[in-house]
């Protein structure tokens, strides 16, 4: 790391005590930002770096509510606003039991960059709860969501704050949020939340667009090497929304997906995953992939293991942040791995990263290759503005031009600071640079 930002990285780290996840993002970014520095002392000058990695805003509440039984529950809740100096704070709401500030801050940082990415003027955001949905009823579901908009609902608006879904948040409690939050307003404001139904302002393709794009961004880093998704041996990690829809994304484009995983198993499926089979066991019946090898037949189901065992030539994982650690990366590498996709954020650890670099693979890292969940989230709030609707296939295309976009502008970067082909750097200091700049324009806020 440059020895200039060693002192402001441990004074970030000092100021976030026990953090390890948000201390993991901060670091990764400040080792690719020496050569900026080099290039724009004004940076310094100004302490952004100190600036950027201080949330304005960080908002902790509790959220009661009564379970089925009548009995009163206590959790949680977060919204962290991280930055808003390309627009209003934008990022999604995760439900998991896993939830603290050091994970929320650490979605808000990526969160920043990630959006200045795709080139929508949406600035950095995260929020969520440590409730966990699995296993809740309907009612209780939305007992909660009415509780935790109670609280949310005076921090957010269209121009402020517009939250989305994460992990444990979907259509159902986008729903519930929505209608609460318009309750207490008496607003029907459809730009404040993203993710909502396509028939009370939704957008086609948003289910859809998180994996799309990470495909999409991988398709484009295959590109470079002369090769595409055609004949490619996938493994995918995770069988949730993300998950899914890189599955038929990748297959759509003439790869084969052998594998997937959730939170109790993998599955390996070498005639390729049946993603009709797969949508209905995990969307519809809410089961486990377990029942998915039992009704789909002549497919090997393991129980607990790593998915990362399974060789692969291009690897996608989507499921949650550093599932695939440096012994993983090297058995993927020695089974004749040539790309990797990070659907999920933060998915790999930094041994993981080094060991991928070192190989010499391609290497899209979260904040580039999963942006397309946000990036058709801003195309939804362009069409509620506007009172509009459009197409799956327009709406499609628009995410196909910014996942593309997305990945010139870490290539190019890349190549301008002297590392061709490193997208992790290419990410970072093109996403840092374009806040930077604004948050200078903007003066000492």
């Amino acid at each position: 790391m440059d020895a200039r930002l060693e002192a402001i990285r441990d004074t970030v780290l000092a100021r976030n005590p026990g953090e390890a996840e948000f201390h993991q993002a901060v670091v990764e970014v400040f080792e690719s930002l020496g050569p900026v520095h080099d290039r724009h002392p004004e940076f310094l000058e100004a302490a952004i770096l100190e600036r950027l990695c201080e949330p304005e805003r960080q908002i902790i509440f509790r959220v009661p509510w009564t379970d089925d039984a009548g009995r009163v529950q206590i959790n949680r809740g977060f919204r962290v606003e991280f930055n808003s100096a390309l627009g209003p704070y934008k990022g999604g709401l995760r439900f998991h039991p896993s939830v603290y500030l050091g994970i929320v801050k650490f979605l808000g940082f990526e969160q920043i960059f990630k959006n200045a990415l795709t080139g929508m003027p949406i600035g950095g955001g995260k929020g969520g709860s440590d409730f966990d949905p699995r296993g809740r009823s309907d009612a209780e579901v939305m007992r909660f969501c009415q509780s935790f908009m109670t609280e949310l609902y005076r921090h957010i608006g269209e121009y402020t704050d517009v939250p989305a879904g994460d992990i444990g948040v979907g259509g159902r409690e986008i729903g519930y949020l929505f209608g609460q939050y318009k309750r207490i307003t008496n607003r029907y404001e459809s730009g404040v939340l993203t993710g909502k139904g396509i028939s009370w302002g939704g957008s086609l393709v948003r289910p859809e667009a998180t994996g799309f794009g990470t495909v999409i961004f991988t398709h484009e880093m295959l590109k470079t090497r002369g090769t595409s998704f055609d004949g490619q041996r996938v493994v995918v990690s995770g069988s949730g929304n993300v998950a899914i829809n890189a599955i038929a994304k990748a297959q759509s484009l003439g790869a084969t997906v052998v594998a997937c995983s959730d939170s109790s198993g993998y599955v390996v499926d070498e005639a390729g995953i049946d993603v009709a089979l797969l949508r209905e066991v995990k969307e519809v019946e809410r089961g486990r992939l377990k029942d998915y090898a039992e009704r789909r037949g002549g497919v090997s189901y393991v129980d607990g293991g790593s998915v990362w065992d399974v060789d692969a030539t291009v690897a996608l994982p989507c499921a949650t942040q550093n599932e695939l650690d440096g012994d993983a990366a090297a058995r993927l590498v020695r089974g004749g791995l040539l790309a990797v996709g990070e659907g999920a954020n933060m998915p790999s650890t930094r041994d993981a990263v080094a060991v991928f670099q070192d190989a010499g693979l391609l290497f899209g890292p979260g904040k580039a290759a999963n942006a397309g969940g946000v990036a058709t989230s801003a195309l939804e709030m362009q069409q509620n503005a506007s009172r509009d609707s459009w197409s799956f296939e327009h709406t499609e295309e628009r995410l196909t031009e910014i996942m593309v976009g997305i990945h010139h502008r870490c290539a190019s970067t890349a190549d301008e600071y002297g590392q061709p082909g490193n997208y992790v750097l290419g990410a970072n200091i093109g996403g840092f640079v374009k806040v930077a700049d604004a948050m200078l324009a903007q003066g000492l806020i």
